[in-house]
């Protein structure tokens, strides 16, 4: 019975899809809750330094299109093995490099990997997936990955507090985690064969426009939110340590909770109304941190913040109804370094912007949500290849009616 189960493991695609985001989020969560304090107490950064590692460290994610390069010389799924130890590496290296030097490069080696293994993760869901079930599962992925990242935090505080390990040996033994898992996973797993060859030429399709761009926006938002809700929180209300980490605990406890639910949501109610419903939220949220003044509140919103980012399963598998299948490895790519582009260059603007007024900052969030909402009324009710927005139909019955 137990080998009839851990062949069925090793022969599931399903499960290595679970295994990849289990090893991609032991490894950064670690590395990114550690990160400040080590800096700080460890390697003495200032400002200038800090800035310098943050914008190496979103150089992979805007250089992600390069994965499709690579896959010209291997196949992807050995390519994923190769990121979860190039990322567990970098991790487990940061403590024993605390120079300039040496960490900027293990912060490029470690988030080389993450963005690789981030990227090949996407295209190989929305590869073997259904499309029926692929909110679901991909909610339920979303749910464990919070799970995840909630035991990761709680594995460090015990290891520091109790057992007194310092940052090298933590970051040594999360590192070392991601890289035996992506050893296993190479020995054990199965090797998948390619149901459809995948494109391996770098393009932009006009047919995907849409996705494109509302994928840019996503990016953009998200800059908002990691940048300068928390900062928000802080400044404004003095809010503590101890309090910001007991919000990161209740929003992994829901999104635990809610995001299969949102997968189920949007698996029965389709990819145009959970956008929608996201790009509301999002207006909302955004234009209460302009003007929020009571504290309770802000928490609300910054926790309600956080669980839309569960609603972007559909922007993805609405690219998977619309997609010719061997577009996906190519397009997941590039839709990666679009999804970064913001991140060269809207902290710095908006951070300069924050010193005039940080309500700017905020309703120019609220016009991202507008104009993201504005252009999800060019999703079909039902997307499919051919009919990637409702241009197509309209485009169709002017044919027909002339």
């Amino acid at each position: 019975m137990k080998k009839t189960t851990w062949i069925r493991f090793c022969t599931s695609k399903e499960a290595l899809l679970y295994t990849i985001s289990i090893a991609s989020i032991i490894s950064f969560s670690a590395w990114t809750s550690l990160l400040n304090n080590f800096v700080i107490e460890v390697a003495s950064f200032n400002g200038k330094q800090i800035g310098i590692l943050q914008s190496l460290r979103e150089i992979p994610g805007l250089l992600a299109f390069s994965v499709v390069l690579v896959l010209l010389f291997i196949h992807q799924q050995k390519l994923v093995y190769l990121s979860m130890i190039l990322l567990g590496a970098g991790t487990a290296l940061t403590g024993y490099f605390p120079k300039p030097i040496g960490l900027y490069t293990t912060t490029v080696v470690m988030s080389l990997g993450f963005h690789y293994l981030e990227t090949l993760n996407q295209s190989l869901s929305l590869q073997w997936l259904e499309k029926k079930t692929a909110p679901i599962i991909l909610g339920k992925i979303n749910a464990v990955r919070s799970f995840v990242g909630l035991f990761v935090f709680v594995a460090i505080y015990t290891l520091m507090k109790y057992l007194h390990l310092d940052y090298s040996q933590v970051y040594l033994i999360f590192g070392s985690t991601t890289m035996l898992i992506g050893l296993l996973s190479w020995v054990f797993f199965a090797h998948f064969k390619e149901t459809v060859i995948q494109e391996k030429k770098l393009k932009l399709k006009k047919e995907y426009w849409l996705f494109y761009v509302l994928t840019f926006l996503a990016g953009a938002r998200r800059q908002i939110f990691v940048v300068f809700a928390g900062f928000l929180l802080v400044q404004k209300f003095g809010v503590d340590i101890d309090n910001m980490v007991m919000m990161l605990f209740v929003n992994s406890a829901l999104t635990i909770y809610l995001a299969p639910k949102i997968g189920k949501l949007i698996a029965h109610f389709g990819e145009r109304l959970a956008l929608r419903l996201e790009y509301i939220g999002l207006i909302v949220i955004f234009v209460s941190y302009a003007w929020v003044h009571d504290l309770h509140i802000a928490y609300g919103l910054y926790i309600f913040d956080n669980l839309l980012f569960s609603m972007a399963i559909a922007l993805k598998t609405y690219f998977q109804k619309i997609a010719d299948p061997k577009d996906i490895a190519t397009a997941s790519a590039v839709s990666f370094t679009i999804n970064h582009i913001a991140a060269v260059f809207l902290p710095a603007l908006l951070g300069l912007l924050w010193l005039h007024s940080y309500s700017l900052v905020f309703l120019i969030g609220a016009g991202i949500g507008v104009l993201s909402l504005l252009l999800s009324f060019f999703i079909p009710e039902n997307p499919t290849k051919g009919f990637e927005t409702v241009l197509q139909k309209i485009t169709i019955d002017n044919t027909q009616t002339s």
